[in-house]
């Protein structure tokens, strides 16, 4: 697939506006919720009549209310990043609940046992596999159509991946009959894993990316912060890629985001993924120093580069930082940028996006970072003479 260089997108989440969770979780709203609305919607010039209607019931919403709330709520998700000027769209996960419940919830065999807290101190349903996982239906398909409806630019889906999923349940079911504590446990254990992984990645993942594809999407990425947390299973790991991708292999724009990892562990074994994942997105900026600069001393969160450079993919570059409302001036985009083409030897190796989904900042914030992200791009490609 064709794809230009230092192509620009975001990576997932946005925060959900309080008048989207309040309505959901049936608490009342407030005089500012509907003001929030009504600011974002001036700002994009949309009209949301139909939406304040129903808002200004304040409490009290139906199921067809909360689906257009939902549905409203997309929209102008969907029309402040494409105002940003980013190439890839998306919404920010606003038809989700969370990048693991979401799916969880669609696929038969899983019971929810509990909370997780995640990193930014937010909390998420654990689940626990009891019996052989099976797709309801396609749970992005929805997602994908509403979408692409609001926008005339290429919507880029983002989807839990089959180790992420895995790694993230209890498994009541592979596992069932293993005893622990004798000489073959740990084999056995490992062979129940696979199967699992194989049974997510061939019978969840791939049918709904062969869904979203069959309605023309074209760039797909698959979130696996899981990825290298466990060493040895890194093999595993590309192993359910592989499935998950299946004969799609080549037909889309496959992007894999693993965030806040221990990268070095993913090579050599990366070389694997050859044709069948054109781009891995990892975050630097986090990493990396806030000094206006283009050499390795400034530029101290971009060192994966000069490994990840020997291989054949596209870098996903992340130059926000995601956890922090400092406002990433375009010039230091621009120099991060800068060094990063320097670092893979080819603009056209090198696509641009903050660190990971921006979920933990407000909008005016996240609105704010990915403009200066693009405007610090437009001055990398005036200077590269792109």
């Amino acid at each position: 697939m064709n794809t230009k260089a230092l192509l620009t997108h975001e990576i997932g989440s946005l925060a959900k506006p309080n008048w989207r969770v309040k309505a959901l979780r049936n608490r009342p709203l407030t005089h500012d919720d509907i003001e929030y609305a009504k600011k974002w919607a001036n700002l994009l010039d949309i009209d949301i009549s139909p939406l304040l209607e129903i808002l200004n019931k304040r409490i009290g919403f139906t199921p067809e209310e909360k689906n257009e709330i939902v549905r409203y709520s997309s929209l102008i998700a969907t029309k402040m990043l494409e105002k940003t000027g980013i190439d890839l769209i998306y919404d920010g996960e606003q038809h989700r609940i969370e990048m693991y419940e979401y799916p969880i919830k669609h696929i038969d065999g899983f019971k929810f046992v509990g909370h997780i807290r995640s990193f930014d101190n937010k909390y998420y349903r654990s689940a626990a596999v009891i019996s052989e996982p099976k797709l309801r239906k396609p749970y992005h398909v929805d997602e994908y159509t509403t979408i692409s409806s609001f926008t005339h630019k290429p919507v880029k889906i983002p989807i839990t991946g089959p180790y992420t999923l895995v790694d993230w349940s209890f498994d009541e079911y592979y596992s069932r009959d293993i005893v622990i504590g004798f000489k073959e446990t740990r084999s056995r254990l490992k062979d129940a894993r696979r199967t699992f992984l194989r049974d997510i990645a061939e019978n969840i993942i791939h049918p709904n990316i062969e869904a979203i594809y069959n309605l023309g999407a074209r760039f797909i990425q698959i979130d696996e912060p899981a990825a290298t947390t466990k060493r040895e299973e890194i093999p595993e790991f590309f192993e359910a890629l592989e499935t998950a991708v299946g004969d799609l292999k080549g037909k889309a724009f496959f992007s894999v985001h693993i965030c806040f990892s221990e990268y070095h562990r993913l090579f050599p074994l990366i070389e694997k993924m050859e044709g069948i994942i054109q781009e891995f997105h990892m975050e630097y900026a986090n990493r990396d120093s806030t000094e206006l600069g283009v050499t390795e001393s400034k530029r101290t969160g971009y060192g994966l580069l000069k490994t990840l450079a020997k291989y054949p993919f596209i870098a996903g570059v992340g130059v926000i930082d995601v956890h922090t409302d400092f406002i990433e001036p375009p010039e230091l985009i621009r120099d991060r940028v800068l060094y990063a083409v320097d670092m893979m030897g080819d603009p056209n190796r090198v696509f641009v996006a903050p660190d990971c989904g921006l979920r933990t900042r407000t909008w005016e914030v996240a609105f704010q970072k990915l403009r200066n992200m693009v405007d610090g791009v437009e001055m990398a490609k005036s200077i590269l003479g792109i």
